[in-house]
This record gives structure tokens, C-alpha cells and sequence, in this order.
């Protein structure tokens, strides 16, 4: 029988490094972002449809992440119709993999996991936490946006605070040693249900 964790965390949280302790752990996880990026690359299941709603989005036979940004600045209607589109094909992607993982602890990372509702399909939710202070300086430190951009993504994310209220497990990851001790007193608990 399996078991469905389900890995949430604001951005800048450590989630990924998490999942890859759940992976060394010996996990199938299953990662909500590259399931995207399968969707929109050349041949995904979400080109074609996102072809007939927003054509301009389309840029070498792919789903273009950059131009769909641009879509959704300029039409605030935008961004409901791409999740319409998007989020029944992940969500069909997930299923597929669990149905792959029929007797393993399967982690799911998904960063919007409780803003989706996702968390009514798992056994569990573990949640990665780190001080707001120290979460702004790891996304930061990446080069990759600004302290604007760091803003309007997490005021378009339920609080940190929510979600470490509202999951089974709290993984603090402000070491990579504390993170995978934690991880291991997840899985030990986890199997602890899964015999009982």
C-alpha cells in the first residue's frame, strides 16, 4: 500500500533540497514543476490546448513561460483560464506516477499544494520552514529576480505561518543536516502508520 506525502513550502524554503533527502530516502517523488515543464515542452499535453486559448504563448512548438507572464500582466483574466487548462493535466500526471508507485512512499513537492487543494488527495503534508529574514536572502542571493518579484509571488502564497499550521510535519531547513535528520523522523513515523 502506498503512501502519499504531500512537500509544501514557500519559495526559498529548501523544499527541493527536501525532496531530494525523501528521494535518498528511498521515495518516488514526484515534482510538480517538471511535470509543467513536460506539459509545455515540444509534444506535451498542454500545447495544443494552450495553442487554441492563447496562440501567442506558443514559441518553438512549446509553451513559452516567459510569454504566458507577459499574457497574464496584460489580461487578469488570463491566469484562471491557463490554470483551467493546466491543472486537470497535472493533476492527471500526478495520478499516473502514483499508479507507477503502487507500494512506496510517494512524495509529491508541490509549492502551491494547499492553495490547489491538493492536500485532500494525500496521507500527510510535510511543510519546509525557514525564517522570513533568511528566505528572502537564499531567493535573493540567486540572482534569478528581484526583492518586487520575491513580493508578488509570496503575496500570491497562503502565509508561511498557515502552512506550517495546517501540515502533519514541519521540516525546518535551516542546515542541511537538521533537514535530513527531520526527514528521517518523517519516514520513521511514516512507516510507523503504514504498519499499524
Amino acid at each position: 500500500m502506498s503512501f502519499r506525502l504531500g512537500l509544501t513550502g514557500s519559495i526559498g524554503m529548501g523544499k527541493s533540497t527536501t525532496a531530494g533527502f525523501f528521494a535518498d530516502a528511498g521515495c518516488a517523488v514526484w515534482d510538480a514543476d517538471a511535470a509543467v515543464h513536460r506539459l509545455y515542452a515540444p509534444g506535451g499535453a498542454a500545447v495544443a490546448p494552450m495553442r487554441a486559448r492563447f496562440p501567442a504563448a506558443i514559441e518553438n512548438a512549446a509553451v513559452s513561460r516567459d510569454r504566458l507572464r507577459e499574457i497574464i500582466a496584460s489580461d487578469p483574466d488570463a491566469l484562471r483560464a491557463i490554470e483551467a487548462i493546466v491543472h486537470p493535466l497535472v493533476r492527471a500526471d500526478r495520478a499516473d506516477f502514483a499508479a507507477a508507485n503502487p507500494d512506496r512512499v510517494v512524495v509529491f513537492d508541490i509549492p502551491l499544494l494547499f492553495e490547489t487543494g491538493c492536500e485532500s488527495e494525500m496521507d500527510a503534508v510535510a511543510c519546509v520552514t525557514i525564517p522570513a529574514e533568511l528566505q528572502r536572502e537564499r531567493v535573493l542571493a540567486r540572482g534569478t529576480m528581484s526583492a518586487e518579484d520575491l513580493d508578488r509571488i509570496l503575496a500570491r502564497q497562503m502565509p508561511n505561518e498557515e502552512k506550517c499550521a495546517r501540515a502533519d510535519f514541519v521540516i525546518v531547513t535551516d542546515t542541511l543536516e537538521h533537514a535530513q535528520a527531520q526527514v528521517q523522523k518523517v519516514m520513521t513515523e511514516i512507516e510507523r502508520r503504514r504498519h499499524a
